[in-house]
């Protein structure tokens, strides 16, 4: 814990995407990111770096550059491709966003669409 009664966290979070284009990207992972900010009452300021990954199937953009649009073009952003798991879920962006957050604030992860399948145990 710091001194301003704040801990780093980390927030994991995921949705699909219907087809690789560049604007399916774009749109889902902007909505994912905010939704992860309006759930934990999170400023820009308040995170400290953020991995997208995506699945093999897509390749139309980066998840990273629709974040930079909603003002994440100073943090530390990085994409890597998941592993390729026969079976897995196609068409996923998967977040893991590091920030600070109060101490008695419970993280809330989220999950959309297709992604939900993913951690049923944490849908609210």
């Amino acid at each position: 814990m710091s001194e301003d009664g704040t801990r780093l966290r980390a927030i994991r979070g995921a949705t699909t995407v219907e087809s690789d284009t560049s604007e399916q990207i774009g749109a889902r992972t902007v909505e994912l990111l905010q939704a992860i900010l309006q759930r934990n009452a999170l400023a820009v300021d308040d995170i400290v770096s953020v991995i997208l990954t995506a699945t093999p199937d897509l390749t139309a953009d980066f998840p990273a550059v629709a974040a930079r649009t909603i003002g994440l073009a100073q943090t530390p952003l990085i994409c890597s491709q998941e592993i390729a798991v026969v079976g897995a879920m196609g068409h996923c962006v998967r977040v893991l966003l590091h920030c600070y957050m109060p101490v008695d604030q419970a993280a809330h992860h989220v999950y959309m669409h297709e992604a939900r399948q993913l951690r049923l145990d944490l849908q609210e």
